[in-house]
């Protein structure tokens, strides 16, 4: 899906072109928004911001997507777009601009933020699968390349069987925050053969071979993606993994 096997993930308010650009020469992915795409997810995300949130909220957050993809055209980098929408239509949209692009359509079902939640997108998703699969299915159904990002420590969620029900519903990807559940990425990846991606925690060779060893596809720096340093040790690191894995 992208090489070096290192995402940049989204991070609300930061994650735009210019953060993406700051980062690819160590990483083969930049998870850019979140973006909030119908009223439901705007209208929470305008709640969240009022007790000091960051968020993204442009006028139009289709042509935000735009400008963004375009700005990275010449950045080597995959792009990929992390979005909030309780609502189909916004999503097929944001799907075939990604398609467009070469880029990723990642559906967030990971955000906790309990405005959001409310709007029925986030975390809300992971305890109504019908709901999340139909968002699959709808970005799937325009050819872009779809990841889902998740969470572990939800109570009443089966993981690795959702992971099972979301590559049936056609996702390429499932983008694990495992929390201080880290060995839940083995389940998931013995689940489905989509590609695993393992978050949280990333920041040096111990974390990431922890990854690896569970046997995550790639690895991915959330808040420590503005630290230059940070993002040096996990590309040596996976570099050393990778030669060891071929030895």
């Amino acid at each position: 899906m992208f090489d070096p096997p290192i995402a940049l993930a989204s991070l609300s308010g930061v994650a735009d072109a210019d953060w993406a650009e700051g980062g690819a020469s160590f990483a083969g992915c930049a998870f850019l928004g979140g973006i909030a795409l119908d009223d439901a997810t705007r209208r929470a995300a305008r709640e969240m911001v009022q007790r000091d949130r960051e968020e993204f909220l442009p006028p139009n957050p289709r042509n935000f997507i735009y400008e963004q993809f375009r700005a990275l055209e010449n950045v080597p980098i995959r792009a990929g777009i992390n979005v909030r929408s309780a609502a189909l239509a916004p999503i097929e949209d944001a799907a075939d601009l990604c398609r467009e692009y070469d880029a990723v359509l990642e559906i967030n079902a990971h955000c906790r933020q309990a405005e959001m939640c409310r709007a029925g997108a986030g975390e809300s998703l992971l305890g109504d699968p019908e709901t999340l699969c139909r968002q699959v299915e709808a970005a799937t159904a325009t050819g872009a390349s779809v990841s889902v990002k998740v969470r572990t420590e939800v109570p009443g969620v089966d993981l690795p069987a959702l992971a099972a029900r979301l590559e049936r519903a056609g996702a390429d990807a499932i983008h694990v925050d495992a929390m201080d559940s880290e060995a839940v990425v083995a389940d998931v990846v013995a689940a489905c053969d989509c590609f695993v991606i393992a978050n949280n925690g990333v920041r040096d060779a111990e974390s990431v071979r922890e990854y690896f060893e569970y046997g995550a596809d790639a690895v991915s720096v959330g808040r420590a993606s503005v630290d230059p340093d940070v993002l040096a040790r996990v590309r040596t690191a996976t570099r050393d993994w990778s030669r060891e894995a071929t030895l």
